[in-house]
């Protein structure tokens, strides 16, 4: 890489992670925000070039990882028949229509070419709806389906446009290998998920050190996409089979790792996807200076169309198969009918993302008709973002979908677990001391304050279910336990800094206590 590359870069780099800040101190959706200040700088600075094993060598990997580490392997269990209805049969559904749709627009592209499109922008990227939905407190069943889909569409998505982009670079296409390839690819990725799974299991078993763990961890993405791609199969399945059973195998890990763990992925993905969905808005100049040879109204009216088709073809697919599955298991298994409502959000919630761009771009620069096919994608990503992205909001405010019963119900779970887990501590309190014989007074001061801390977050948790607040509105106990400790540790904190300042402290012995400090007051927070 050339230095003025790098320069680039790292300028998009600081830019995005600017306006991600303005947009969550602002409350606003970070992804919708970052794409429109790229469209509004690209003709203003020099062009920055998307490339697709960047994208997918590089981005996706640690982000599908860190998705999948996040997410609840029970909850997509619960979900799996959703998930694999929109993931694989979605996808393919929504390549075939927009495939015929575009050959119909345009006769001269090949038809594999028109597919591979298809292919290109059937998948959505979840991230925004996502991230909007947790805020407004969608319920946890769609988010779980949506997750599910971006973490395993891809893996589909990918096979179908490597399929199609071979028939258009060579003329022919084979349906049933096709078809094998698809199955090989996702057996495959399972086969090589699982077995990095279990070895990194077992090496973590092993060490029981955060810091060379979360190391790992971070290799981990990278090594199972390669691992996979290096055998043609899927590396995005490998991705997400070794995510889910290490994120579901963490309560195993120590909790450094844990800690840790939560503070590396979160600035991970807060870092790269700031950088990709700027680089999605960044690419408008680039694109459009490729579609030279069409008219301005023509390529608009292809844009439209095609935008029209895919959005569409989700609400065709979802309606009819939701209310079918239904009728012929879920009826059967004693499942409630599915309201419309959540199934509009999740029809609206299409958004496409970074992958669908990266592999327009991967398309090979000799193939005829590649720019047209790269400004589709880019219109229907670019789209997809900003219409359904900034209505979605709305969409589930005036549908009234909420998870508040679901946020009680999780409350109420909660402070039952915290109830008998204090009665499981206390008992095994009770035990230790009868082990020891009569404690001293000494003894008996911190006896007492473990129970008290422990009768506290137990407490903590029932108030929650009223707010936070006790009768009339005044505070509860913990509420102003948390607020006046806050206060004391603020005034220990100064007080440490001063010393320090005096000479009287040497500074790693104020980054210790800083360090307790912080994770009590984390404890607070939480």
């Amino acid at each position: 890489m050339n230095p003025t590359m790098g320069l680039q870069l790292l300028l998009v780099a600081a830019g995005a992670v600017a306006v991600a800040a303005v947009a969550r101190r602002k409350g606003w959706p970070a992804p919708l925000l970052l794409v429109a200040a790229g469209l509004l700088v690209s003709p203003l600075v020099p062009a920055v070039p998307l490339d697709p094993q960047l994208v997918l060598f590089v981005f996706l990997p640690p982000l599908l990882y860190s998705a999948a580490l996040d997410s609840s392997y029970l909850r997509l269990r619960d979900v799996k028949r959703a998930v694999a209805l929109l993931s694989v049969g979605l996808v393919l559904f929504t390549t075939a229509v927009v495939g015929l749709v575009v050959h119909l627009l345009l006769p001269d592209l090949p038809l594999a070419a028109a597919f591979a499109l298809g292919a290109i922008i059937a998948p959505p990227d979840a991230v925004a709806a996502v991230a909007v939905g947790r805020r407004l407190g969608l319920p946890r069943r769609a988010l779980t389906i949506l997750i599910g889909e971006s973490l395993f569409n891809d893996a589909t998505a990918l096979t179908l446009y490597r399929v199609a982009i071979g028939a258009a670079v060579g003329g022919t296409v084979d349906l049933l290998e096709g078809v094998g390839e698809f199955l090989y690819s996702a057996a495959a990725g399972v086969a090589i998920g699982l077995a990095l799974a279990f070895l990194f299991s077992w090496v973590f078993r092993h060490t029981r050190d955060s810091l060379v763990e979360n190391t790992l961890m971070l290799l981990i993405p990278f090594a199972a996409y390669l691992a996979a791609e290096s055998v043609h199969a899927s590396g995005v399945i490998a991705v997400v089979i070794v995510g889910l059973y290490l994120g579901n195998q963490m309560h195993q890990r120590g909790f450094g790792t844990r800690l840790v763990s939560d503070a590396v992925w979160k600035v991970t993905d807060f870092f790269l996807e700031a950088i990709v969905f700027a680089l999605i808005g960044l690419q408008l100049v680039t694109v459009i200076k490729g579609i030279g040879g069409y008219g301005a109204w023509e390529v608009a009216l292809y844009a439209v169309v095609v935008f029209l088709v895919t959005v569409l073809s989700r609400f065709v697919w979802m309606f009819p198969v939701t209310y079918l599955t239904w009728l012929f298991t879920g009826r059967r298994r004693g499942e409630p009918h599915p309201a419309p409502a959540p199934t509009v959000i999740i029809s609206w919630a299409g958004m496409r993302g970074v992958v669908s761009l990266a592999a327009a771009f991967a398309i090979p620069v000799g193939m005829p008709d590649r720019d047209i096919l790269l400004f589709l994608t880019f219109t229907t990503v670019i789209g997809t973002l900003l219409v359904q992205g900034t209505t979605f909001p709305s969409l589930i405010r005036r549908l009234r979908v909420s998870s508040e019963q679901e946020q009680y119900e999780d409350r109420l779970a909660e402070a039952a677990a915290q109830q008998a887990a204090l009665a499981a501590g206390t008992e095994v309190l009770d035990r230790l001391i009868e082990a020891e014989g009569e404690p001293d007074e000494i003894q008996k001061q911190v006896i007492d304050q473990l129970r008290e801390k422990s009768w506290r977050r137990s407490l903590t948790a029932w108030e929650r279910l009223g707010g936070g607040t006790a009768q009339g509105g005044a505070e509860t106990p913990s509420t102003l336990y948390r607020r006046l400790r806050r206060e004391m540790l603020q005034a220990e904190r100064e007080t440490f800094v001063r010393l320090r300042d005096e000479r009287r402290l040497d500074d790693e012995v104020l980054r210790e206590v800083m360090a307790e400090l912080d994770f009590e007051e984390a404890i607070l927070e939480r």
